[in-house]
């Protein structure tokens, strides 16, 4: 009878009027009843020093007066819709009962039927936390043997058994101040007993709670008693005869226990079995949190008073659960997108309204930290993790595209592809959409991430210039000097250079890992323009070699090669991405211009017998050939287009003394036109010896003073031409002059 009185004194405050006078009818009739004079129990609150007085003996008319009180309480509970499964049950019995019982019993419970249907269901949405101050049973006069104790902890019934271990407390401390330091062994033995009893109550009540969101139809009943055996024994903590430890944090320690194991029966497949293994169950453990975190905002804290603060509890205990979860998965994780869905779940889901932010948790998340309770350093080690992973996959990913391109392109001497009348290899569009993606991916978990993968792939894309190159030379070393050697070479040209175009949107984030891949790339790419170019030098070397000569003179067979080699150039260069191909024109421009030109100063030939129109006139021809072929290349060194057309000037003059006033656009133009430079013209225009041949170079160095000497260094030509010295105007010195050359003077 007290227990219920108990319990609807608890549930007063939450009840209206009707309930609340009802329930101090029933306190009145409790205080008039023989209870009241020998063995009341006490209210507890917190400071309130633990009650040690015995129960009296059980009385007939009590027992049938709170039988009434219970009959009108589950009147109560049940027109307030607070019924529990024993009312329920009480309910589906009671046909039985009526048929079975006297007459008298059918009317009062026919009566209580009609107050029922009378009175106005009253409906409650939201329940409230227990009061803190709670009426403690009185304590029996007997304790229960220690068996018997044991049994009751067995079979649940908690708070008797509670009762009866207080009661055998007692009369350990009682006996204990008796026998004062001498302790027979008898007491021995019952605190013994008590901390077998003590220990086993614990563990009963810790498996109640542990289980108690698991099985909240079998457990949530047991929380009522749970809640105040634990304020009891906290409140008893100092007295002797209790349980070493707090009560409370071994509750916590239980709720977290059951936590744990929450989380750890969540559906987890083997990687073998689904490549979205842990995906999928990080998806069921975060709804799996929020479905317990809901049943214990709506259900499970309306058992426990408020200072137990369960929904905190509950939600910390998740924290450090799911914490050591992850960092257990982190140690399975080995693949990419394992490790991002981990780090996208740690960093952004768990706090998100997913889990932790979901709005079935509100308002109570209001108050509570979102972020998931990890070890130091785990979220660091899970991020260099990823980051490691990125790298090699990286790297495995370009070595991919050399397999490929040697299984597509080397291995059977297949000719580059042309996109945009340009020649293509497609990696570099293979390799940007793979490092885009792959920063964009880590770029879902956060901005930190996402600069250290781009870091990472661009660090691995530092060594793939020198990587490629290798393995080109080593598998396609055979084809040279074929001309699908130079369709290779431009195509890997323009891919690079594309590559490098893609890479430059990541300057902003980690310019100096760009850099450095720029600077590889832009060195294979010097180094296959630079083997275009060697391999042109060394093809029109020979044909260069032998203008100026007599056989020039008479013969164009050279030049026609020179023509169409040219030509050639002229093919590769359109295929060729700018402005890699303007680099190539300009330096082969520059050389041709200096190789045709320089015959002239070598002294291989002397016109004589006025050849040198003739000769004028066809270098004039085919220099014309020449720029055109450069001009439609689109040659950047508009200056070396006069350099044919002045020197013909000089060469076709008919009168020598008109050689001096066609000097001035030369030396204008080419400021590095020396005077052995125009002596190596006179000679191939046969012009050795005389008076006119000393005013023409006087003329030349007039205008060489005028001038002055050459402002833009970038255009030297004649400075880089060698001029072979003639000696044959030596046979032609006087005596005197040639005794002047001997040593001595």
């Amino acid at each position: 009878m007290e227990e219920d009185a108990v319990s609807l004194q608890s549930a007063g405050a939450a009840l209206p009027a009707v309930l609340q006078t009802l329930r101090r009818s029933i306190r009145r009739a409790a205080e008039k009843s023989p209870l009241a004079s020998g063995g009341k129990g006490s209210k507890v609150t917190a400071g309130d020093a633990p009650d040690t007085r015995p129960s009296a003996s059980p009385n007939p008319n009590l027992a049938r007066f709170g039988d009434s009180l219970l009959k009108r309480g589950a009147s109560i509970r049940r027109s307030l819709k607070f019924s529990n499964k024993k009312d329920k049950a009480c309910r589906q019995e009671a046909p039985d009962s009526v048929s079975e019982g006297p007459a008298e019993e059918r009317k009062e419970q026919k009566a209580e039927k009609e107050e029922e249907e009378e009175e106005v269901e009253v409906e409650v949405e939201t329940e409230e936390e227990m009061e803190e101050a709670y009426m403690l049973p009185v304590l029996p006069h007997t304790p229960l043997s220690v068996m018997q104790i044991n049994k009751l902890i067995e079979m649940e019934v908690l708070e008797e058994a509670h009762l009866n271990l207080l009661a055998l407390r007692l009369e350990f401390q009682q006996e204990r101040a008796r026998c004062g330091k001498y302790s027979p062994m008898e007491l021995s033995k019952k605190e013994k007993d008590l901390n077998l009893l003590y220990g086993e109550l614990r563990n009963k009540l810790n498996a109640i709670v542990r289980d108690s969101n698991s099985l909240p139809s079998r457990n949530k009943a047991l929380l009522v008693p749970v809640a105040r055996i634990i304020q009891e024994e906290e409140r008893r903590a100092a007295e002797p005869g209790g349980l070493a430890g707090s009560w409370m944090e071994a509750w916590r320690e239980a709720v977290g226990e059951g936590v744990r194991l929450k989380v750890a029966s969540v559906h987890l497949e083997r990687r073998e079995d689904s490549v979205s293994w842990l995906a999928v169950h990080l998806g069921l453990l975060g709804k799996a949190i929020v479905e317990d975190l809901q049943s214990v905002k709506r259900e499970l804290r309306w058992s426990y008073p408020p200072s137990f603060q369960v929904f905190s509890t509950y939600v910390r205990s998740y924290h450090r659960a799911a914490g050591r979860h992850v960092k257990t998965l982190g140690l399975k994780t080995t693949e990419l997108k394992d490790l991002h869905a981990l780090l996208d779940w740690i960093v952004n889901r768990y706090k998100s309204e997913r889990i932790m932010g979901s709005p079935c948790l509100q308002p109570d998340m209001r108050g509570e930290s979102a972020a998931l309770q990890l070890e130091d350093g785990l979220l660091t080690q899970l991020r260099d993790k990823f980051c490691c992973t990125v790298k090699e996959d990286m790297r495995s990913s370009l070595e991919r595209v050399i397999g490929l391109e040697h299984e597509d392109f080397w291995r059977d001497s297949r000719s580059p592809e042309e996109e945009d009348d340009l020649l293509n290899a497609a990696f570099h569009m293979d390799i940007w959409t793979m490092v885009n993606g792959t920063v964009k991916f880590s770029g879902l978990i956060d901005a930190e991430l996402k600069q250290r993968v781009t870091g990472c792939c661009l660090l691995e894309l530092r060594e793939f210039p020198k990587r490629f190159e290798e393995e080109f030379q080593c598998h396609c070393s055979s084809l040279r000097p074929k001309p699908l050697w130079t369709e290779y070479q431009i195509s890997y040209i323009n891919s690079f250079s594309a590559l490098q175009q893609h890479m430059d949107d990541y300057r902003d984030a980690c310019p100096d890992q760009l850099d450095g891949f720029r600077q590889e790339a832009a060195r294979l790419i010097g180094r296959f323009s630079r083997a275009l170019e060697d391999q042109f030098k060394d093809d029109v070397q020979p044909l260069l070699r032998r203008m100026m000569t007599r056989k020039w003179l008479t013969n164009d067979e050279d030049f026609d090669h020179l023509r169409c080699r040219t030509e050639l150039l002229t093919q590769h260069c359109a295929l060729m991405r700018p402005p890699h191909n303007q680099h190539l024109v300009g330096r082969l421009h520059y050389h041709v211009v200096k190789e045709f030109i320089g015959q002239l100063m070598k002294n291989n030939y002397s016109c004589k017998n006025r050849k040198h129109e003739k000769a004028a006139r066809k270098m004039r021809l085919q220099w014309r050939e020449l720029s055109d072929q450069f001009q439609n290349m689109k040659s950047t060194h508009e200056w070396l287009y006069a350099v044919g057309g002045d020197l013909s000037d000089v060469l076709g003059q008919k009168n020598q003394e008109d050689i001096k006033n066609h000097l001035q656009p030369l030396v204008e133009h080419y400021p590095d036109f020396s005077r052995k430079h125009l002596v190596a013209v006179l000679s191939f225009r046969g012009l050795l010896r005389g008076r006119e041949r000393q005013l023409i170079l006087q003329s030349h160095a007039q205008l060489k003073k005028k001038v002055g000497v050459a402002s833009d260094l970038s255009r030297v030509l004649f400075a880089d031409m060698p001029v072979t010295v003639n000696t044959d105007f030596l046979s032609n010195l006087p005596s005197s002059c040639l005794r002047r050359l001997l040593p001595g003077h």
